[in-house]
């Protein structure tokens, strides 16, 4: 653990993962030990996340490699990326998250000029709704996919997932 005295080394999150085309855009709060790790979004084998939206999506995005599973995304028009992009943390844990740094929203509509819906993977990304919202872009709270988050079965989760592809 670590103490008072010694500083964590601050951590650098992910390039987002986006395009013109992209409707809608799911963002999580920041990449996992694992995640950061392997340099993939939701890489831990526990976190939930490629399997609901493969379910969300009927397409078995899961079982493709990293690479590929990000370009079959973003044909169904939804991109990817995180709240904070840069910050200290001891571990995954969300709650862990030190010194955060928001990442740079403002050019979301010049550069997603499709973009009408922002989906928040989990409370800590949840807490950037409003920013969104005032923004103009639709937002729904979605149940963490995250291990770490085992108050609703994957079913219960998936009920709430499915509202990523429900047209406004």
């Amino acid at each position: 653990m670590a103490t008072k005295n010694i500083p964590l080394p601050p951590l650098n999150g992910f390039a987002p993962v986006l395009s013109k085309d992209i409707h809608t855009l799911i963002l999580g709060s920041f990449p996992s030990r694992e995640s950061l790790a392997q340099r993939q979004y939701y890489a831990h084998p526990r976190n939930q996340f490629w399997r609901l939206l493969s379910a969300v999506l009927n397409d078995d995005l899961a079982g493709l490699p990293y690479e590929e599973r990000l370009k079959r995304m973003l044909s169904h028009g939804i991109g990817l990326w995180d709240v904070i992009t840069m910050c200290e943390r001891e571990g995954s844990l969300d709650a862990r998250i030190r010194k955060a740094v928001p990442n740079d929203f403002a050019k979301l509509k010049e550069d997603c000029p499709l973009l009408k819906k922002i989906c928040f993977n989990g409370k800590v990304a949840g807490a950037y709704a409003p920013r969104l919202a005032g923004a103009g872009y639709t937002t729904i709270q979605l149940p963490s996919s995250s291990p770490a988050y085992a108050a609703r079965t994957f079913e219960e989760k998936l009920a709430i997932w499915r509202n990523i592809v429900l047209q406004d």
